[in-house]
């Protein structure tokens, strides 16, 4: 399956609940007054983009409407489309240019953080990097368990120590090792705990001192992963963890299995946070690097299914997926 197609498939749901629906609105208008806005508002919140967000679509469609001289609904779609991928324009690549160059991974359980760094590092072990797990989530034993079996799989390094170490610790033993072998990526699971913001602030700046001291000059990004199905209650969680600590980019997974994917334009309108890869799937491949205009244009396109179903036959990521059945049978 192709790199659109993967996206456009991964957000069917949130489709169907948001592009559908602005779809069918429009077409019981035959001219554009404020009716259609309030409408359309509506539905957007409805989707899980939020208020603000909702708000802000439609004060830019109002004024472009003005601007272009727009009369016909049928073109609003389009317009739609161009907005959203200009809002989340802007941040989403990893920056990971140095050698090494470390990522900071943090969630609360159950949002697939682990799945995450796992597959992080198989794909950039495709693309021939070198890459060197940390277990820096030492507060529970099975953060440190479930990290080393991605690593096996994988066939990558991992640092650990003992349940209850000093994560710090773990980074430094992690960034020693990473020059010692010349890794290319360092990826630090690490704790997200929410009810003691200050611990886990205190924790965070402790590992980026020891990361500024022993890599001053590399890049470094602090990714949170959220949860998609949970909707509205991952801007909460992702405002939590900004308040908390330095995030430079969100990962957001499980968006094949909702309706709820307009929330990844809340948390980038509302929190100012880049998008940085999301989940359509179960598949090693189906972490994505994300791309706003193909959201956008996968999230309000117009083209007809069938066109998908031909390109499919000419595209399937082979490799990928013989990559991934390969670590399956380990």
């Amino acid at each position: 399956m192709g790199f659109f197609n993967k996206i456009k498939q991964g957000l069917k749901k949130t489709r169907e609940s948001i592009s559908n629906s602005i779809g069918s609105m429009l077409n019981t208008f035959t001219k554009i007054d404020e009716n259609l806005f309030e409408e359309l508002e509506e539905l957007l919140i409805m989707g899980d983009v939020g208020m603000l967000t909702a708000e802000k679509i439609c004060e830019t469609l109002r004024k472009r409407i003005k601007d272009e001289g727009v009369t016909d609904p049928q073109l609003i779609m389009g317009m739609i489309q161009e907005i959203v991928a200009e809002m989340m324009s802007g941040g989403e690549e990893l920056q990971i240019q140095t050698k090494p160059s470390v990522i900071l991974v943090i969630g609360v359980n159950g949002v697939g953080k682990t799945t995450t760094i796992g597959k992080m590092a198989l794909q950039l072990k495709k693309e021939g990097k070198q890459v060197i797990l940390g277990a820096a989530d030492t507060f529970r034993a099975a953060a440190i368990e479930q990290l080393e079996v991605w690593a096996n799989r994988a066939q990558v390094e991992m640092v650990k120590r003992d349940e209850g170490s000093d994560p710090a610790s773990v980074v430094f033993d992690t960034i020693a090792k990473a020059k010692s072998i010349g890794a290319d990526v360092i990826i630090c699971d690490t704790a997200g705990r929410l009810h003691n913001k200050k611990n886990l602030m205190d924790e965070l700046a402790k590992m980026s001192r020891i990361i500024d001291r022993e890599l001053p000059e590399c890049n470094k990004e602090v990714l949170l992963v959220l949860d998609a199905t949970t909707g509205q209650n991952a801007v909460s969680q992702a405002r939590e963890f900004k308040n908390a600590a330095g995030i430079s980019g969100i990962v957001l997974t499980k968006l094949d299995g909702t309706s709820k994917g307009g929330v990844v334009l809340a948390i980038r309108q509302e929190l100012d946070l880049p998008v940085k890869l999301i989940g359509v799937g179960e598949k090693i491949n189906d972490l994505q690097p994300f791309n706003a205009h193909d959201f956008a244009a996968a999230l309000f396109e117009k083209r007809n299914d069938d066109m998908y179903e031909e390109e499919e036959a000419y595209d399937e990521d082979k490799d990928l997926e013989d990559f991934d059945n390969y670590f399956k049978d380990e």
